[in-house]
């Protein structure tokens, strides 16, 4: 099983709204996955090799919306 570490964060109000503004527009998404998304992004982009932020960074890109309990009983 994969270590989970908490972090706290201050972010500047005008990036706050911009992150609630865009969860709001995109509701498989969450303020855990922008957030992990965005560092394994910027990790990878600056020359990070480590398999776990590749990764993370993949993940990112490709992963699948969630799957509401109604859209799985429509199928």
């Amino acid at each position: 099983m994969q270590a989970h570490v908490s972090v706290e964060n201050e972010f500047p109000e005008d990036l706050f709204n911009a992150m609630a503004a865009f969860i709001e527009k995109h509701p498989e998404w969450d303020q855990y996955r922008l957030v992990q998304a965005s560092v394994a992004a910027f990790l990878f982009q600056q020359g990070s090799k480590e398999p776990a932020v590749v990764q993370h960074y993949l993940n990112g890109l490709f992963q699948r919306p969630r799957q509401t309990q109604a859209s799985v009983q429509q199928r």
